[in-house]
Formats: structure tokens, C-alpha cells, sequence
């Protein structure tokens, strides 16, 4: 072990001996890592895991289509609902014995889901989900920050962010080849051992953490936040259902901005804010969280139109689809590698917009896909998708977090996996409905001839669309089945340009205004980062600098 990792330096220069602890900690850190990966991992899974086990819930529970939806949405609210609350408790109490807690309740609310036998019980079981996810994911972010010091961290926030993503496009793979052996339950199931031996690791693995000031949690900020958050996220998921013009959604839309207006008030205010508004002034911290909001809402409608491209259009099974996901899991692992050494040598700015140009590039050769296009040309843009996701998001991230004090990594780490999840919410509700309205208007032609019932239900989605042609006769069947397929495939690639727009902009957006190096942040206050910014910056990444 060398004279620097088992020595600190003091403020005054000299040298001073670290505790037990704190050598068991650098010893262990890469396990720590290990550990705290694999919760990781199983959240960001189930996120997608469910998608493939919604055709099979619909026959197994008799579920309604509004059933479906709320069984993925209890989750989706709860989780954005409490993330900065259970990053807050997390500083305060322990990040460690956060992530031990959710642990738990993830498991034994999986358990329940595996075993339900209504759809109000699943939407209950996803809701609890919901609550021990929150828990976790603030958690693992905030204890890297802990563990890792110096460039090692970004090393370290890399592994994390492409583990991230991979574990979005491993949902499918892996609830396909649940669906194809087992019963619907496995896909919870699942669960409980990964989350059993992950919780006896976090005890031997992972060193608790917290602000040592330990100030008392803003409760009012609290209720607010968590009403502002739960009530744009809903706004957002059912708005291109209900229309976004309908009373039940403006009045969401209203509740969510004075619950936000009231929560900013608040937090302005108090003595001990819950969330201290001044880290929005760090240049990196919010083009950082920028960044990768733009990205998500562009993956994440992509991923939302590829696995019904891939089922629907080309005809494979969830399985089948789930396995045509791995070029991305590919793409981000090499991704993760470069970006470490990509921002060493050319510095975030660079890396990150040069990332979101990538995608912004990538995302409209859909365009050229076809209802019989090769898998081998799907394959390289889900490649590349996936390479220009992991040098977005481990940059940025580690932008984020390297702008808060460590004392605070978990209100840092919520607010980074907050903006993620509303603009996949938001990704999928605005592209999405693209998709559906350019679908709709482009089978209408072909769906002429049946009753209006039908003609309404084939123009909602492609999937009943062919389920109706299967049960028309000969050359009508094949005609409608044709003309679905094809109205979807145009409507997916005409869709995903509204992300690659918007990632274009954000690309121009990131390159102009994210500095290139962070600012040491050492013991300074949030309201002492801005006088710090105005200070000449370390050099951090080496000669090259945007």
C-alpha cells in the first residue's frame, strides 16, 4: 500500500495517519463497488424487465389495459416520488443502512409480487418496489463518492454508469428467457436471491456513511417535493392517454408547479434545506444533470419503439428481442473504458457533447429500416446507441457528483437518478404519442373496410392491429398485417428524429456552456462554490481543454 493511501493530507501540509476504518475502506473499495453494482443493476433490470411480462400479466390476471398501466406506473411514481427524500435520509442516517433497508423492502415486495393473484395486488406489490428502489438508488451513487477519491472515482462512476445502462438492456434478454421457462412470476422472483446475497455483502462489503453534521430533515420540503414530483411524473405518464388538455391532467399540471413553487420557496428559507438550490449555480452540476436527462429521453423512447419494432414488425418472441439487445450492453462497455481515458485526455466538454453528436447522428439511420430489414444493420445502430450512452452518461455523472460537497453525495446522486427518470417518463410520453399519431394516420387507409370498433383498435396500436388481421381471412389478413407493419416502422424512425433533434440541441447546449475540469469543491459550502468557479481550475484532464 503506498504513503498516499494510507496517509491524508491535513490542511496545514503535514501528514496525518488514517484510522483502521478508513485503511479498510480504500482496502476494500473495489468490492465495495462490487457490491453496491450489483443492487445497481437489479433496479435498473426491473425498470425494463417488465415490458416483455405485459402480454403475459394481461392473459394471467385478466388484467385491463389501464391495469397494465398502473402496474408499471405505481412503481415509476412512488420511486421518483421519494428519491430525494431517501437521499437526504440516506446523508443523515446512513448510506449503507439505506441501501440495506431497501434492499429488504425490494426483496420481500418482489417476493409478494411473484405470488399475487389480482392486479390491484401486483399494483400494490410494484408500488412497495417503488419504495425500496428510492432507497437504493441514491445509496449506491452516494457510498462510490465515499469510497472512491482522486481519479479513481471517475474510474469508478464510469463503472457504475455503464453497469446502468447495461442493466436496462439485460431486462429484456433476461424477462424473455424467464417468460420462455417459467412462470410470469419469475420475473419477480428473481429478485430475492440477488437482493438476499446482496444485502449480506452490503454488511461486510460496504462502509456506512453520512454528513457528520447531521441536521435535522426538512419535513415540510419533504411532503412538497414529494407532491410536486409524484404529480408531474403522473401528468407525464397519462397525459398522452387521457390528452394532455383534459381537466385531470391540467390540474396535475397545476398541482405540480405550485408544489414545486412552494418546495423552492421553502428550501430557499429554511435553515436546513433539503435540497440547497445552490448547486444549480455549478455550471457542471446542472448541465451535467442536463445532459443526461437529454440523453435518456431520447434512449429511452427508442428502446419503448425498438421492442415493439423487433416483436411486431420482424416477428420475434420476447426472447428473441431480448437477446437482439446485447449489441448495446457491448457498445456500452466499450463506451465506459473510453470515457474515462476520452475525458483525461480531452477534457468532460468535449466527451460529453461529442457523445450526444453521436447519437444525435446515430438515432436517424432508423430511417432507413425497413419492415425486412437484416438484424445485422438493427445491430449496429444498437451498438452504437449504446457506446454514445455510456460516454454521455459517466462524464456527466461524475460532473454532478463531483459538484456537491461528499457530505451531500446522496441528495446529489437522487437528483441525478431524478432527472433521469422524468425524462424517460417524458421520452416516452412525447415520442411515443409522435409514434402512435404518425402510426394511426398511416394505417387509416388499410382499415377502411372494418367496422368502426376494429378500425379504431387497429389504428391504436400495431400489435392489435395484427391480432385483427390474424383473424381476418386470407389476402384481407395479410394486407392489414402488411400495412401495419410497415405504417409502424415509418412512424418509429420519423418519431425517434424528435430525439435526435433534441439531442442535438443539448449537444450545442453542453459545448458551450459545461466547463471542461471540475472544481475541487474540498470543504466549501454550496454558497461558497460560486466565488470558488471565478478561481483559475486545476489541471485536472491533462493539456486538452474545450
Amino acid at each position: 500500500m503506498t504513503l498516499e493511501a494510507t496517509q491524508k493530507q491535513t490542511g496545514g501540509g503535514q501528514q496525518e495517519a488514517q484510522s483502521p476504518a478508513e485503511l479498510r475502506k480504500h482496502r476494500l473499495r473495489w468490492w465495495t463497488l462490487a457490491v453496491v453494482s450489483v443492487t445497481l443493476v437489479l433496479e435498473t433490470i426491473d425498470e425494463m424487465i417488465l415490458n416483455v411480462a405485459l402480454p403475459t400479466l394481461q392473459q394471467e390476471l385478466g388484467a385491463s389495459a389501464s391495469g397494465l398501466q398502473w402496474i408499471v406506473n405505481s412503481y415509476i411514481l412512488v420511486f421518483g416520488g421519494l428519491l430525494l427524500i431517501m437521499g437526504a435520509l440516506g446523508d443523515r442516517f446512513g448510506r449503507a443502512r439505506m441501501l440495506q433497508a431497501g434492499l429488504v423492502v425490494f426483496g420481500v415486495a418482489s417476493l409478494a409480487a411473484a405470488y399475487v393473484d389480482t392486479t390491484g395486488q401486483l399494483i400494490a406489490a410494484r408500488a412497495v418496489m417503488g419504495v425500496g428502489a428510492a432507497m437504493m438508488m441514491p445509496a449506491t451513487l452516494s457510498i462510490i463518492v465515499d469510497v472512491f477519491k482522486g481519479k479513481e472515482r471517475a474510474k469508478a462512476i464510469s463503472i457504475w454508469a455503464a453497469l446502468a445502462g447495461i442493466g436496462l438492456f439485460l431486462g429484456p434478454v433476461l424477462g424473455g428467457l424467464l417468460l420462455a421457462n417459467f412462470y410470469w412470476g419469475s420475473v419477480f422472483l428473481v429478485n430475492v436471491p440477488i437482493a438476499g446475497l446482496a444485502l449480506v455483502a452490503t454488511m461486510f462489503l460496504v462502509p456506512d456513511s453520512r454528513d457528520p453534521e447531521a441536521k435535522p430533515l426538512d419535513i415540510p420540503g419533504a411532503i412538497l417535493s414529494a407532491g410536486a414530483i409524484a404529480a408531474l411524473i403522473y401528468a407525464i405518464i397519462e397525459g398522452p392517454a387521457q390528452g394532455w388538455t383534459s381537466p385531470q391532467i391540467l390540474a396535475s399540471v397545476v398541482a405540480a408547479v405550485l408544489l414545486g413553487i412552494g418546495f423552492a420557496i421553502r428550501e430557499t428559507r429554511t435553515r436546513y434545506p433539503l435540497l440547497d438550490f445552490a448547486f444549480f449555480r455549478r455550471a457542471r452540476f446542472s448541465t451535467g444533470a442536463a445532459a443526461i436527462s437529454v440523453a435518456f429521453f431520447a434512449i429511452a423512447a427508442m428502446i419503448f419503439g425498438l421492442t415493439q419494432y423487433l416483436q411486431f414488425v420482424q416477428g420475434y418472441t420476447p426472447m428473441e428481442a431480448g437477446i437482439r439487445f446485447l449489441p448495446a450492453s457491448l457498445g456500452l462497455m466499450v463506451g465506459a473504458i473510453g470515457s474515462e481515458m476520452l475525458a483525461l485526455r480531452y477534457g468532460t466538454t468535449k466527451v460529453v457533447s461529442g457523445g450526444m453528436l453521436l447519437l444525435a447522428a446515430t438515432m436517424p439511420l432508423m430511417l432507413l429500416w425497413e419492415v425486412d430489414t437484416p438484424y445485422w444493420a438493427v445491430g449496429v445502430v444498437i451498438a452504437l446507441v449504446g457506446f454514445a450512452a455510456a460516454i454521455i452518461f459517466a462524464p456527466s455523472t461524475e460532473a454532478v457528483m463531483g459538484s456537491v460537497p461528499e457530505e451531500k453525495a446522496g441528495v446529489g446522486s437522487a437528483i441525478n437518478d431524478l432527472t433521469r427518470l422524468i425524462a424517460t417518463a417524458l421520452g416516452i410520453a412525447v415520442i411515443g404519442s409522435a409514434m402512435n399519431s404518425i402510426y394511426s394516420s398511416r394505417v387509416a387507409a388499410a382499415v377502411t373496410a372494418l367496422p368502426a370498433e376494429v378500425a379504431a383498435a387497429a389504428k391504436d396500436s400495431v400489435g392489435a392491429a395484427l391480432q385483427i388481421a390474424a383473424s381476418l381471412p386470407g389476402e384481407s389478413g395479410a394486407a392489414l398485417s402488411a400495412a401495419a407493419a410497415e405504417a409502424f416502422t415509418d412512424a418509429f424512425g420519423l418519431a425517434i428524429l424528435i430525439g435526435a433533434a433534441v439531442t442535438l440541441l443539448g449537444a450545442l447546449v453542453v459545448a458551450r456552456t459545461m466547463p471542461a475540469r471540475q472544481q475541487p469543491l474540498s470543504e466549501a459550502k454550496p454558497e461558497e462554490v460560486e466565488e470558488a468557479e471565478a478561481l483559475p481550475a486545476p489541471p485536472e484532464y491533462g493539456p486538452a481543454v474545450s
